[in-house]
């Protein structure tokens, strides 16, 4: 049986890819603290849960709005 190891960290070409969005808003989101981020040498590194909350966080903004 193979194990699988699961990614602790993505990139922002990564989260970028999941979210739908482009590289440059990405960085930007990740530059304005809006989404978290370590910088890990010269390389920014983003936990899955950081990005679970950047959404959590729009979404209920979104909410807010249609109420």
């Amino acid at each position: 049986m193979a194990t699988v190891i699961e990614r602790k960290w993505h990139t922002t070409a990564e989260v970028a890819e999941m979210l739908g969005f482009g590289l440059s808003k990405t960085k930007m989101l990740v530059l304005t603290g809006e989404i978290r981020s370590v910088k890990i040498g010269r390389a920014r590194r983003i936990l899955p849960a950081w990005v679970d909350e950047y959404v959590q966080r729009v979404t209920t903004d979104a909410e807010g709005w249609a109420a």
